[in-house]
């Protein structure tokens, strides 16, 4: 064997499996801090005297921050270089998860959560960028799911480490789980991860920005309302308004810009639209999720922070094993097919949650989760290689920032739609707290509005993406 072919071997090792390890562990403290604040809002919830539903706002306050930061990382990476940008974007993210954990109440909690947004905005898409712009196409569904391993250790240690700290000691030590984790990510990105040459920038579109985050925060403050009483119906209509209005005026405003936050001439590539549209409506479900399982375990059951950390992180579990055999999957039958099938599967499994009852057997509350997380694994993994399959290298940034907009933004309206829902459901039946019908009519609910995902996909061709799969590279 020659130099040349061991030094490929080792290139191909670093960009496959190194570089983007080494990046999901940076996505690991956003996955931590989620899955954790998760199990812990029924424990926050009777400490700071608010009802249960409405902590939902800790969660949609991290992910709108999120979402209206994001067009202006793309434009930091760029300008100051996506490894500078990405370690600032750590050490801001530990230090308002250090601001959570000192919180003595909700106003004091939500202000820190909207910063530590605003960094996790950063660290998301910059690192993806990182591995696109330093990895071949071919290898790109590969390096992508080494991406997303690491990261899945949050959901998989969260629900056990925030059971454990709320039943032993306090939420606010939850919070603090994200500061060994900061510490090593950072060392490692300053170490190995390639500092990818700075790119020419445009100026950032602020009035396109302005029109989106008012649309994005009159949505999110619409389904917060809804479990309001004290909320007139008049406000409640003007927020879905407010929505509608700045999402017309943006379109209008963009649709003949290339300068925009969010690119709609990308929306021309199906494949992309099919991706990101598609995948939207797909991911109702890892938002409600954790949501839903918390408000059904905890409350509704009567079970504890731990033992619904004992059930639920087997969800992960499942997630970790679908990401070993996820390329090969995508390689063999082709993004089209894995994404129709896989995607109505993984809707069905969701929707038979809300069939739990307290005496259901806990193994098999387990395994229903288990399954679902290793379905729902391979449509995040389908979905993310898909949307960068056709793009051009200059169309990777701008791709970046919109697909994952899209995301948190779903990500966001679907915590507040799965809170929105429940109460519904409980003032429906005359309820004061949510009980087991309530909960599972909402994941029926969530269920169905997934499936819709399945409409994009349908449309897409039967070689869509063959670019990212071995049979086109060999």
């Amino acid at each position: 064997m020659d130099g040349s072919t061991q030094d490929d071997r080792r290139g191909r090792l670093v960009r496959g499996w190194v570089i983007p390890s080494i990046v999901g562990t940076a996505l690991l403290m956003a996955s931590l801090s989620a899955s954790s604040v998760m199990t812990a809002l029924p424990a926050m919830a009777r400490e700071m005297g608010v009802a249960p539903l409405r902590l939902s706002i800790v969660i949609t306050a991290y992910l709108l921050a999120m979402v209206v930061f994001l067009p202006v990382s793309g434009w930091l990476a760029d300008h100051f270089g996506a490894k500078r940008v990405l370690m600032a974007a750590i050490l801001i993210f530990a230090t308002s998860s250090a601001a959570c954990g000192l919180a003595q109440t909700l106003t004091q909690l939500i202000a820190a959560r909207l910063v530590q947004g605003c960094a996790g905005a950063m660290v998301a898409p910059v690192g993806r960028l990182i591995l696109l712009r330093s990895t071949p196409r071919h290898e790109l569904v590969g390096a992508l799911s080494a991406l997303t391993m690491p990261s899945q250790f949050g959901p998989l240690a969260g629900p056990l480490l925030g059971g454990a700290v709320v039943t032993l000691m306090s939420w606010h030590w939850i919070f603090f789980l994200n500061l060994p984790v900061a510490a090593v990510a950072l060392i490692l990105v300053r170490a190995f991860v390639p500092d990818i040459p700075r790119q020419s920038v445009t100026p950032i579109d602020w009035r396109g920005s302005l029109m989106m985050g008012s649309a994005m925060a009159s949505l999110i403050y619409a389904l917060d309302s809804v479990m309001q009483d004290e909320v007139p119906p008049a406000r409640l209509a003007g927020c879905l308004a407010t929505t509608v209005v700045a999402l017309l005026l943006y379109w209008r405003h963009a649709r003949r810009r290339t300068d925009a936050i969010i690119d709609l001439s990308l929306f021309r590539v199906a494949s992309f639209r099919a991706a990101v549209v598609g995948g939207a409506f797909f991911r109702l479900i890892p938002g409600a999720t954790p949501f839903l399982l918390a408000m059904m375990f905890q409350l509704a059951f009567g079970l504890s922070a731990l033992q619904t950390g004992l059930l639920t992180f087997v969800t992960a579990v499942g997630s970790l094993l679908m990401k070993t055999v996820a390329p090969p999957i995508l390689h063999h039958f082709g993004f089209r097919p894995v994404l129709i099938v896989n995607g109505a599967i993984t809707c069905a499994i969701f929707m038979t949650y809300g069939l739990f009852s307290p005496a259901t057997p806990h193994a098999l509350v387990m395994l229903a989760l288990g399954v679902g997380g290793f379905f729902r694994a391979l449509q995040f993994t389908s979905t993310s290689g898909l949307a960068f399959a056709d793009m051009r290298d200059d169309q990777m940034g701008r791709a970046t920032t919109t697909s994952a907009m899209v995301q948190q933004l779903m990500q966001s309206v679907s915590t507040a739609m799965a809170a929105a829902s429940v109460y519904l459901f409980v003032t429906a039946r005359g309820l004061t707290a949510p009980d087991g019908p309530a909960v599972g009519w909402s994941f029926m609910l969530i269920g169905a509005l997934s499936l819709l995902s399945l409409l994009w996909f349908i449309r897409l061709s039967p070689d869509a993406g063959h670019g990212m799969t071995a049979r086109s590279a060999q």
